[in-house]
């Protein structure tokens, strides 16, 4: 795959070289950025679709793909049944569950609580949540539970750490974040969570408590020739094994990339609250994609390209939302089936990453190299 994905980039100097040695017109200037944007749009769209199509070939997966530069969508890909039992097929208005990707909704909604002057990151749980007001627990901070260096692990269960000393990825930390919203705003988090989605402009965004419509895509265990379905979905979200703060919103390809645009175009926190959101203040080794730095409810590649992203898992739904700031490009993976057994339910979406990882840096690349003057 290395190989393939520098083949292209040769071909496109040798194209961009060419362009450049072309007589140039009296009257006319060549503008080479728009040149260089328009050939690695080009180039990028091709090589996308190739190595992404080559990934569902491979892993027969059933999910759908998108990639968008902005509001331009580059690649899209419905592929499989969001009900193998209706043989109902994924298509654009498929709802999947998108489990942990909901604490990027929880972390932002505590922050726009700060914003209002209603709460300070910074302050002690235990001034909001009486479960907090225990001897153990009594130094953790909001801050912490937002970048899981908190120390806990299960609601009163003895601490991993000393809080502010490690990093332990919490369930139980983002549903208490809920619930901190739910006290300093008087609305239930369902409340607060719709009212978001609709100042972000998603209009096909649920929650497992809200959802009532039509278009959810069913979650499997095992492969597509022979799918377990998991019952009680999505209402099992909400129980107490993962919760709506921590993992139980519902969400479409088009609702979350509305969100990334609205998000990180600064439509949603002011420029400071974003920059906190995303600034590493800590960091994780995660089980499928290493070491990554961690912000408020968003992980981040540690080096190049900078991506702010996050993966999600319930039984049956991997997903995963990544955002490439400097080409404003969203790639958007959601998937109903997994075969726990066989390890394979995030090689599809690793193997994507990589893929948009490379492309991103070889973008940079090529524009900057385009675009140097050159010494005669």
């Amino acid at each position: 795959m290395t190989k393939k994905l520098f083949c292209l980039p040769l071909l496109f100097f040798i194209l961009i070289n060419l362009i450049s040695c072309e007589k140039e017109q009296p009257v006319k200037v060549v503008d080479k950025k728009v040149i260089a944007d328009s050939a690695v749009a080009v180039f990028e769209k091709k090589l996308i679709s190739n190595q992404i199509d080559s990934v569902f070939k491979k892993y027969h997966f059933n999910a759908s793909v998108a990639v968008f530069k902005d509001s331009v969508e580059v690649y899209r890909k419905n592929n499989g049944f969001s009900d193998f039992e209706t043989k109902t097929k994924i298509n654009n208005q498929t709802i999947f569950s998108i489990a942990s990707i909901s604490k990027q909704f929880t972390a932002a909604l505590i922050l726009l609580q700060a914003e209002q002057g209603k709460l300070n990151i910074n302050d002690k749980v235990s001034k909001y949540l009486k479960e907090f007001q225990t001897k153990d627990y009594a130094s953790i901070t909001i801050h912490q539970l937002l970048n899981h260096t908190s120390g806990l692990n299960i609601l009163g269960n003895q601490l991993m750490f000393k809080s502010g000393s490690g990093f332990y990825y919490s369930n139980d930390g983002f549903n208490a974040l809920g619930k901190i919203v739910e006290a300093v705003s008087g609305k239930s988090y369902d409340q607060n969570v719709k009212e978001l989605f609709n100042k972000a402009g998603m209009k096909n965004s649920s929650t497992g408590n809200l959802f009532k419509g039509k278009n959810f895509a069913q979650t499997y265990l095992g492969s597509q020739k022979n799918p377990e379905k998991i019952e009680n979905m999505p209402k099992r979200l909400a129980g107490n094994d993962i919760g709506i703060p921590a993992g139980g919103i519902l969400s479409t390809i088009d609702d979350l990339h509305q969100w990334n645009t609205m998000l990180y175009g600064g439509k949603i926190l002011n420029p400071e609250t974003l920059k906190k959101f995303t600034s590493k203040s800590a960091e994780r080794q995660h089980p499928v994609f290493g070491k990554m730095g961690y912000g408020y409810g968003i992980m981040m590649n540690i080096g190049k390209p900078l991506a702010y992203f996050h993966s999600g898992y319930v039984k049956g739904a991997p997903s995963l939302n990544i955002y490439y700031p400097k080409t404003k490009t969203s790639v958007i993976i959601l998937s109903n089936v997994a075969d726990q057994e066989k390890g394979t339910a995030f090689k599809p979406h690793i193997e994507i990453k990589k893929i948009t990882d490379l492309m991103e840096s070889t973008v940079e690349s090529i524009k900057s190299d385009t675009l140097k003057p050159k010494l005669l």
